[in-house]
């Protein structure tokens, strides 16, 4: 029989359960390491002006995408606002009937950085506007961009040498000439655009912990092969880093005010840091992914699933100590349970429990034996047994101050009840050697499994990577393949090694 297809479903899981992986951690931004911290930057934004009656009032909101909005807020009592978009514009506009005297609007942003520094493509490139020089000053412009154009051979390069000559312009008398008429961002905008490349003029925000008042920035977007590209004309540099917030690009203006006068624009920042899976969840809530979430169910099914989503990494260890290693236990899967009963009652602690529940039982099982019982009404009389041993050593703890002893409760009954029971019957057909050999071999598997789910990094990912398990499901359909010799059983193959040589 081909085994085609089996690889294909191994290769079919494992693609699978990369890849749901890889995009819950680009796209949902949920982080591969527990612990991890993620920056986070609140950015207050202030508008004050004379109120003369009737108040408009629009304002330009972040559109970046190095950054992520979290959340955001405005306080402006007495007035109505509504956020919309004009175009690719956002902006946020306060109404009001009785804007009278001194007034004050603001409006908070919470925003994670998302790492992506380049700047939008646009599939049709639009046509330059017409640009209008004031008398005197054609030539000067002219011959400014005549000179950068000879050394450039792009529209980013030609972008390049006019932000440059803008940023000195003790260097050319031309260019002095012009900045007496035009701020530096102005005038670059004007220059690239006067030779036919498209260009426009937007605001920035130096993200600064702790900085108050800051005002916005001028800066210059210039479009070359459909990518935007920054320029600032005050340092001639070209790019941006990390923590520069583009706050205006698509709309003709920060502010926009009817019914005040002298209005100012003033920022305030301060820079967090918080968990980053905590950030990524308020992320997934505010685009309205909440309801795919796990994290969007009650707590009480959360913990429920956190437990249960640990049992596939105990099954995996199980599954490869047993047909890799060779390891004996008593029950195929009791190991598991027992490590999550582990889980909750501390390594140790469960294991002092779990032998002396045990040998307890074995020893009420074996005058059990001699009554001669049907099979059903054995186990459940082990079961009752079990459930006063438990009770019993329950009571003894907490008489005795031993308050780690109160977790024993949370060993599995029915699993203790069978697990004495085959004890007992390996006892009386194999000996207490073979007892000794799967209870131990039962225990040294718990021990490993619970050391394997009990770890900070397994719980994240089985919880948050969901795509792990089909991984595991993988690895044990390979496992399930194998018909070799277990490590173990080589040990019968070292007396023929030793006559060999």
């Amino acid at each position: 029989m081909s085994r085609k297809p089996f690889y294909l479903l191994i290769f079919i899981l494992i693609s699978a359960g990369v890849g749901y992986n890889y995009q819950r951690h680009v796209n949902d931004g949920i982080p591969f390491l527990p612990g991890t911290s993620q920056t986070t930057w609140t950015v207050e934004a202030r508008i004050t002006f004379n109120g003369q009656g009737p108040v408009e009032a629009s304002f330009a909101l972040p559109t970046d995408p190095a950054f992520q909005t979290l959340s955001e807020s405005a306080a402006s009592p007495g007035y109505g606002l509504s956020m919309s978009y004009e175009g690719d514009a956002r902006r946020a506009t306060w109404t009001t009937r009785e804007g009278i005297g001194r007034q004050e609007l603001y409006y908070t942003a919470n925003l994670v950085p998302t790492g992506d520094l380049t700047l939008d493509e646009i599939a049709e490139i639009p046509t330059p506007e017409p640009v209008v020089w004031d008398e005197g000053l054609d030539t000067a412009a002219k011959a400014v961009i005549d000179k950068a154009w000879q050394k450039s051979a792009s529209n980013t390069s030609f972008a390049r040498e006019i932000a440059q000559a803008v940023s000195q312009p003790e260097q050319q008398q031309n260019v002095a000439l012009l900045l007496a008429r035009y701020e530096p961002a102005a005038l670059m905008s004007r220059l690239v655009r006067s030779a036919g490349v498209p260009a426009r003029q937007v605001y920035a925000l130096n993200l600064e912990d702790g900085r108050r008042r800051q005002a916005l920035m001028p800066m210059v977007e210039v479009l070359d092969k459909q990518q935007w590209h920054l320029f600032n004309p005050a340092t001639g540099a070209q790019g941006r880093d990390d923590k520069l917030l583009l706050w205006q690009r698509y709309s003709t203006s920060v502010l926009d005010l009817a019914g005040g006068t002298n209005s100012n624009v003033s920022f305030s920042m301060i820079e967090d840091t918080r968990p980053a899976l905590a950030t990524a969840i308020d992320m997934m809530e505010s685009g309205g992914l909440a309801s795919l979430s796990l994290y969007n169910l009650p707590l009480e099914e959360q913990s429920l699933l956190r437990g249960l989503f640990l049992i596939p990494i105990g099954v995996l260890v199980v599954v490869f100590l047993r047909v890799i290693i060779g390891l004996k236990t008593s029950g195929t899967f009791m190991p598991v349970l027992i490590a999550l009963a582990f889980i909750q009652t501390k390594l140790l602690t469960g294991l002092i429990g779990f032998l002396l529940i045990v040998a307890a039982g074995l020893v009420i099982r074996s005058y059990l034996s001699n009554l001669n019982l049907l099979l059903i009404s054995r186990i459940s009389a082990v079961v009752i047994v079990v459930l006063g041993i438990i009770a019993g050593f329950t009571l003894l703890a907490f008489n005795l101050g031993l308050t780690e002893g109160l977790t024993i409760t949370f060993f599995p009954m029915i699993i203790l009840a069978w697990t004495i029971e085959r004890m007992s019957i390996l006892w009386e057909e194999e000996g207490a050697k073979e007892v000794f050999v799967q209870g131990g071999g039962s225990l040294l598997v718990a021990v490993i499994t619970y050391l394997a789910m009990d770890n900070d990094l397994v719980r994240h990912w089985a919880f948050n990577f969901l795509g792990i398990h089909l991984v595991i499901l993988a690895f044990i359909l390979l496992i399930g393949q194998y018909t070799g010799y277990r490590l173990l059983e080589l040990r019968r193959f070292r007396p023929l090694a030793g006559e060999k040589s």
